[in-house]
């Protein structure tokens, strides 16, 4: 992030990406994808750790000052909120 060079490429997702949040830690993020999921990255791996889906385009998200907390708003209005508990990464 200091130096806004691009470090890797996380692959996954099947649409597009609307939103990234990065844990406050700096470990992991969450994407939202109009393909009605969104997916736990583990940033020092670049790996998948899960996967929620949806029922619509998941168009933001943000993660909470508490790490583990995820708010994310998708293309029908709804709001989902999420807890990261007993993942391993």
């Amino acid at each position: 992030m200091e130096t806004g060079r691009e470090l890797a490429t996380l692959t996954g997702h099947s649409g597009g990406v609307w939103a990234v949040a990065i844990a406050p830690d700096g470990k992991r993020a969450v994407s939202a994808s109009w393909d009605e999921t969104l997916k736990l990255w583990d940033l020092e791996t670049g790996k998948e750790l899960a996967t929620f889906t949806g029922e619509a385009a998941m168009l933001s998200c943000a993660i909470a000052p508490d790490g583990v907390t995820v708010a994310a708003g998708d293309s029908s209005g709804v709001v989902h909120f999420l807890r990261l508990e007993g993942l391993r990464g």
